[in-house]
C-alpha cells in the first residue's frame, strides 16, 4: 500500500518539475493553452500551399488554398462598386449581387489582384446555403484563364454566373456547424468566466491614430478595446503597435453594440507575418463597420449571428469569417484577399468540427495563368502606404513557433503628431485623454525571453525538482 501512494508522487513530482521549467522559460502559455480558430479554419489547406505569402499583385498564381477564406453565417450582399473576393467562400444564407457603380463584374475565387492563391482548379469557389440572385446586366465570375471554379447553390437562381452555377440542394450543410462554433470562440476569446480576458497591454486612441502597447514579452497579446478606431473628427486614423514580440499572436477583441474601424494603414506593419498573427474580435457588435483609404490587414471574426458587416475599404487582407451577415460595398472598388491566419489562440474548449474537403476536381494548371482574367477586369485602389512593403512571410498548414523577439524597435517616434480625443483601454476599461505620442506605425520589437532571472529561474526548478526526487526515493528507501 505504502509503494502504490510513492509511485503516483514520483510521477506527479517529474511533471510538475518540467511544468515548472516550461513556466519560467516562458513555453508554458504557448503550448498548454494554444489553440487554432475553430473547425480547422485559418491556415492555408492542402498540398498546394505557398512557401510565402506576399502583399497584393497580379502575378501568376503563387499557389492554391483549400481552406475558407470568407465564411459568412448569415446573408452575403455585394452592392455599390465592390470588385472582388479571392479565395474560398461559403454563405450559410443568401448571396446577392446588386452592384450600383463600376464594373458590372464581380469576382469569386480568382482575383485579377490579390495574395494570387486561389481555390484548387475545379473545386467550390463560392457555396450558398440559400438563393443565389445576381442583378440585370450583371455577372458573377468564378473564372480567369485557365483557372475555373465551382458556383453551387442551394435554394433558388436568377442571373448570370460564369461558368453556370450548380443547383445543390444541401450545399452548404457540411458548414453549418461552423457559425455556432464562430460564436462560442469569438465570446471565449473576448471573456474568461464573464469577466473581460486579462489583458496584456492597452489601447490608446490618439486622435491621429490608435497605439496598442503590449507588454514586450507575453506570447499572446490581448487589447481589450471599447471605442472606435476613428479620429477625432470620425474619420480615418493610424494604427500603431509596439511592445509585441516578433512571433507573437495579437489578439483585439473590439467589445460593445457598435463598432466601427476607419484606418489608413495600408502595409503589412510590423516584422514580416504581423498580418497572419493579427485577430480583430468582435464578440457583441451588432453593427460593424471596416472603411478607410487603403488595405486593412489581419483576420477579423465577428460572433453575433444577427449582426451584419460593412466593409468598404480598398482591400480586406485575411480571413473574414462571420456568424451574421456581410455587406461589401464601397464607392471606389473594394475586395477581400486571401491570406492565413497562423496565430495562436486560447483554448475555448469548443469541439472539433470536421473540415469538409473540397467538391469536384482538384487539377491545378501545369504552368503559370495569364493574370488578366476575361470579361471586364476589376480595378484594385490601393492607396499610398506609409512604409515600404514589409517582406513576405512562410505561412503554412500548421502555426509555426516563435521565432524570438529582437531589442531594436521599428519606426521612429513622432512627437509633433496631433493628439485628438480618444478613448483608452486595458483589460476592457476605458477613459478619456490623450495619448503619448508614437511610432510611425510600425511593430516595435521588445526583447523579452533572454533576461538572467529566467535562466536563474531555470536553474532554480530544476534544483527544486532534484530535492523533491532525494525526498520521494528516501521515502521510498523508508
Amino acid at each position: 500500500m505504502k509503494r502504490k501512494r510513492i509511485k503516483p508522487l514520483g510521477a506527479g513530482a517529474t511533471v510538475l518539475t518540467g511544468a515548472a521549467l516550461a513556466t519560467v522559460l516562458g513555453l508554458g502559455s504557448t503550448t498548454a493553452s494554444a489553440a487554432p480558430l475553430p473547425g480547422g479554419l485559418g491556415p492555408c489547406a492542402g498540398p498546394s500551399c505557398p512557401g510565402s505569402a506576399q502583399d497584393p499583385n497580379n502575378r501568376p498564381v503563387a499557389g492554391y488554398d483549400e481552406n475558407i477564406n470568407v465564411f459568412v453565417g448569415g446573408d452575403f450582399r455585394v452592392g455599390g462598386s465592390a470588385a472582388e473576393a479571392e479565395g474560398k467562400i461559403v454563405t450559410l444564407g443568401d448571396f446577392s449581387m446588386h452592384k450600383t457603380s463600376g464594373s458590372r463584374v464581380y469576382n469569386v475565387g480568382v482575383v485579377g489582384v490579390g495574395s494570387r492563391v486561389p481555390p484548387p482548379n475545379g473545386s467550390d469557389f463560392l457555396t450558398v446555403g440559400g438563393d443565389l440572385t445576381v442583378a440585370d446586366g450583371q455577372r458573377l465570375l468564378a473564372e480567369e484563364g485557365s483557372i475555373s471554379g465551382k458556383v453551387t447553390y442551394a435554394g433558388e437562381r436568377s442571373g448570370r454566373t460564369e461558368p453556370d452555377a450548380v443547383h445543390v440542394p444541401d450545399a452548404a450543410a457540411p458548414y453549418a456547424g461552423l457559425r455556432g462554433a464562430l460564436t462560442t470562440s469569438s465570446g471565449c476569446y473576448a471573456r474568461v468566466d464573464g469577466a473581460a480576458r486579462p489583458a496584456t497591454g492597452t489601447a490608446v486612441n490618439q486622435g491621429h491614430q490608435t497605439l496598442f502597447r503590449g507588454d514586450g514579452g507575453s506570447r499572446l497579446q490581448v487589447f481589450n478595446v471599447d471605442f472606435d478606431l476613428v479620429s477625432a473628427n470620425g474619420g480615418d486614423q493610424s494604427m500603431a503597435f509596439e511592445g509585441v514580440p516578433e512571433g507573437a499572436t495579437v489578439l483585439v477583441n473590439m467589445v460593445g453594440d457598435s463598432r466601427t474601424i476607419s484606418s489608413y494603414v495600408g502595409h503589412d506593419v510590423g516584422p514580416a507575418g504581423f498580418r497572419e498573427r493579427l485577430l480583430w474580435n468582435f464578440p457583441d457588435a451588432a453593427s460593424i463597420t471596416i472603411k478607410g483609404s487603403a488595405q486593412f490587414q489581419g483576420a477579423v471574426l465577428v460572433g453575433s449571428p444577427g449582426s451584419t458587416t460593412k466593409v468598404s475599404v480598398p482591400g480586406m487582407n485575411g480571413r473574414f469569417l462571420t456568424a451574421g451577415s456581410l455587406d461589401h460595398t464601397a464607392s471606389s472598388g473594394s475586395e477581400f484577399h486571401g491570406y492565413p491566419f497562423t496565430g495562436d489562440l486560447p483554448s475555448c474548449g469548443t469541439p472539433p468540427i470536421p473540415t469538409p474537403t473540397p467538391t469536384g476536381p482538384t487539377t491545378e494548371p501545369t504552368g503559370p495563368t495569364d493574370p488578366t482574367g476575361p470579361g471586364e477586369p476589376s480595378p484594385t485602389e490601393t492607396a499610398p502606404t506609409t512604409g515600404p512593403t514589409a517582406p513576405t512571410v512562410e505561412p503554412s498548414a500548421s502555426v509555426t513557433g516563435p521565432t524570438g523577439p529582437t531589442g531594436a524597435p521599428v519606426g521612429t517616434a513622432d512627437p509633433t503628431a496631433p493628439a485628438g480625443a480618444g478613448g483608452s483601454s486595458s483589460a476592457g476599461g476605458s477613459g478619456g485623454g490623450e495619448g503619448a505620442a508614437s511610432d510611425d506605425g510600425q511593430l516595435a520589437l521588445t526583447g523579452a525571453l533572454g533576461d538572467p532571472w529566467v535562466l536563474g529561474a531555470a536553474v532554480f526548478a530544476i534544483a527544486a525538482g532534484t530535492v523533491l526526487t532525494v525526498l520521494v526515493r528516501r521515502r521510498r528507501l523508508g
